[in-house]
């Protein structure tokens, strides 16, 4: 089990490489809702992005990078 993520002699914590693919799969993910636009069924669309960012830095964490 990794404690630290050892990046170009940079130790890194696994949440921030979480938070780092959660914020990326939601922006791809808020960008494809808006393209077919259904972020108009949404009444706050940035707080949707705060909860997939949620979602998927979550996901990630658990499954990915296990601490």
């Amino acid at each position: 089990m990794p404690h630290e993520i050892f990046i170009g002699e940079v130790y890194l914590p696994p949440i921030l490489i979480a938070v780092l693919a959660g914020i990326s799969l939601a922006t791809v993910t808020v960008f494809q809702l808006n393209r077919v636009r259904w972020s108009r069924h949404f009444w706050h669309p940035q707080l949707v992005f705060v909860a997939v960012t949620a979602i998927y830095t979550v996901l990630f964490g658990t499954f990915v990078i296990p601490m």
